[in-house]
């Protein structure tokens, strides 16, 4: 329970927070049209991940005999945690001057993410591998996997909104910095447990 709690409280504000499509997205909405509207965005993963969600736990749910299989996508899942890690250290980089009458964050949000290769890389790497670990171990566990998870996801793009709108300098501010780099840090110290148990189950390391 307490692994699945710190996956998803670590995943989450990591996916929330480094830089990409959808946090661009956030801000350009916020600066634009307020918070609100930067908001709308920030929850669209609650409304576009399912679909993601079951083909990756479909997807592994038919390769979970496969040892070597498991092995590589916990690699191919390290890789990405890694670039998870790399993303963190970079700043944002905003252009909200072009104006737009209609906001459709909402919309706006939903596609963005369906159409991001970041959540789907995720859910068929390190979401899937977790999310099964959590479920081998209990239901509840899993449940707090994902609840964690999607909090922290969404909430952390929900702050970056609130305090984008109240102050255009906060993504230049050193408190913003610090705490990428540290995420970025704990995100190399999780890529390697997944580099970890992928040797194991290619048989290259023995372990329990």
């Amino acid at each position: 329970m307490t692994a699945a709690l710190a996956s998803g409280i670590l995943l989450g504000l990591s996916c929330g927070l480094v830089p990409g499509v959808l946090l661009t997205l956030v801000l350009t909405q916020t600066l634009r049209h307020g918070a609100r509207e930067g908001c709308k965005v920030a929850i669209a993963p609650l409304g576009s991940d399912l679909p993601i969600v079951l083909l990756a736990m479909l997807f592994a749910s038919r390769v979970s005999a496969l040892r070597p299989v498991l092995g590589f996508i916990s690699i191919a899942g390290g890789a990405y945690v890694l670039h998870l890690a790399w993303d963190s250290f970079r700043p944002v980089r905003v252009d909200a001057d072009a104006p737009e009458a209609q906001p459709r964050s909402w919309s706006k949000g939903v596609f963005a993410n369906l159409l991001n290769p970041n959540p789907w890389l995720f859910w068929f790497t390190i979401g899937a591998a977790t999310l099964n670990k959590t479920m081998a171990e209990s239901w509840l566990a899993a449940a707090v996997f994902l609840v964690c998870f999607y909090a922290l996801l969404v909430g952390s793009k929900v702050v970056v909104a609130v305090l984008a709108a109240r102050s255009r300098t906060f993504l230049t501010g050193g408190a913003y910095h610090l705490i990428m780099q540290a995420l970025g840090v704990l995100l190399v110290g999780f890529a390697l447990f997944f580099f970890w148990d992928g040797l194991k189950y290619l048989g290259v390391v023995s372990g329990s």
